[in-house]
């Protein structure tokens, strides 16, 4: 019996060994890949890296795709962590969202949802152990001159730290309340009414406690001497006339549609511990445009102090910020983009992961002035991550000022942009269907599958579920 652990050219020369009495030379062809693929597949990967959260499998090799903003940092892959999310109504563009905040919330970011206008991330922040204030009138209220969870970290600091979270926190308080008299009149504030706001805001701030807009509308009215010297009046009545606007769009704020929201301290308080906080403001999806656009730019300049208070302390924490719908707030007034950017930047840091979120490109013709559209392609462009779902043809011509798109990128985006045929039953051929683009790179086609818990937390259809509708 041999002995031989590795069999000779022949085989084993014992019975059962496979000995073959005669071996033929094996026969040579050649061929192309497309045409020899069908016998051994040359498989390559599609250099997908699966770190991050699991988003789904490849359209076409089936590998499992991740995404992590902050590590493709961290490796280069990117020069920030924006990511701008974009698609048709119905696709999912709000599940890979809440896909990504759940798994990044998993990895210890802290979630921040400011200006929920459908209520679509209440039920997931809540599974998620989170906290959600509901903003209405009779709900929660939102002081925007409230410091918000930068208030404790005042009070704890010192020196030139304490100097600049004082500046940061007039600087936030003026760009809202400029943004907030904007919405209102529908026209920019003057330059000397841009002053006066500033000094009423410095008088009416105490030590111990946030102003309210009523305190800043007291202090215009009454038009101390510090107010005086800079609207230049002779007098009372001088005065009153320079101020007759400003304190008439501050009543407005304080009686008018928006009364009751914005002119009362703050009922909404942060908790440090807490994985995910959400500010839904569906309560006033059904009011005016102004109404609407006013919360959202108080929402995003609270969540913006609950940004930079994660990032101080003993434990800092990264964030993921969520903007839904942004266009709402942009298109109420000119000059609101530059103001909500301002808002929005001064508490911009490398720990934050924010999604935008938008159905078209097209939206940024709704906005009032041409300045108005160039900073919102601006908005757009800046972020190093795109997620796009189904789109038609012409919006992709738009998306060509963002990103740049391969032929067979753009077939498959407009493949995935309405069903084929008018039967029932079938799914939605772009339902959960993404591709991931990152500057130049070729896309990553993913589809993404949710488990039978993400389909409860993240159906925003449940109000047909609820109330089947029969002809």
């Amino acid at each position: 019996m041999s002995t031989d652990t590795v069999p000779r050219a022949w085989g084993w020369p014992l019975r059962g060994g496979g000995r073959a009495a005669h071996v033929e030379a094996g026969a040579a062809f050649a061929g192309t890949t497309s045409q020899l693929c069908g016998l051994f597949p040359f498989a390559v990967s599609a250099g997908a890296d699966v770190r991050g959260v699991p988003l789904g499998r490849h359209l076409h090799t089936a590998e499992p795709i991740g995404l992590d903003p902050a590590h493709w940092l961290r490796a280069g892959l990117v020069s920030n962590t924006g990511v701008w999310v974009q698609g048709q109504p119905g696709i999912g563009k709000s599940s890979i969202t809440k896909r990504m905040l759940t798994g990044l919330v998993g990895f210890g970011m802290r979630a921040v949802v400011p200006g929920d206008v459908k209520g679509e991330y209440t039920p997931l922040v809540a599974a998620l152990g989170g906290t959600v204030f509901r903003i209405g009138r009779g709900l929660h209220s939102l002081n925007p001159l409230d410091a918000g969870p930068l208030r404790a970290e005042l009070d704890g600091a010192t020196g030139t730290e304490r100097t600049r979270l004082a500046e940061t926190i007039r600087a936030r308080r003026l760009s809202l309340v400029e943004a907030l008299i904007t919405i209102v009149r529908r026209a920019d504030v003057t330059t000397t009414e841009r002053r006066l706001l500033g000094a009423a805001l410095d008088l009416a701030a105490h030590a111990d406690a946030d102003p309210l807009v009523p305190d800043v509308l007291r202090v215009l009215t009454e038009g101390p001497d510090a107010m005086r010297r800079i609207a230049a009046c002779r007098g009372t009545s001088d005065y009153a006339r320079t101020t007759r606007d400003l304190v008439n769009t501050l009543g407005l704020l304080c009686e008018g549609a928006i009364r009751g929201l914005f002119d009362r301290p703050s009922t909404v308080r942060a908790d440090r511990s807490a994985p995910a906080l959400s500010l839904d403001i569906s309560a006033l999806d059904d009011d005016e445009d102004d109404v609407v656009a006013a919360a959202m730019l108080c929402s995003w300049a609270w969540a913006a102090g609950v940004v930079d208070a994660a990032g101080t302390g003993a434990r800092p924490r990264n964030v993921i910020q969520v903007q839904d719908e942004l266009w709402r707030a942009l298109r109420a007034a000119p000059g609101l983009v530059e103001r909500s950017d301002r808002i929005t930047r001064l508490g911009r840091h490398r720990g934050v992961v924010s999604f935008q979120i938008t159905h078209s490109l097209d939206d940024l013709e709704a906005l009032p002035t041409e300045a108005d559209r160039a900073k919102a392609r601006g908005l757009a462009s800046r972020n190093a991550i795109l997620l796009l779902g189904g789109l038609a043809e012409s919006e992709l011509d738009s998306l060509a000022r963002i990103t740049s798109l391969t032929e067979g990128e753009r077939a498959l985006i407009t493949s995935w942009a309405a069903p084929p045929t008018w039967h029932t039953g079938r799914a939605h051929p772009g339902r959960g269907k993404y591709l991931i683009k990152s500057g130049q790179r070729i896309g990553l086609p993913v589809a993404l599958t949710l488990t039978p818990t993400e389909s409860t937390l993240y159906d925003t259809d449940r109000a047909f579920r609820r109330r089947k509708q029969h002809p």
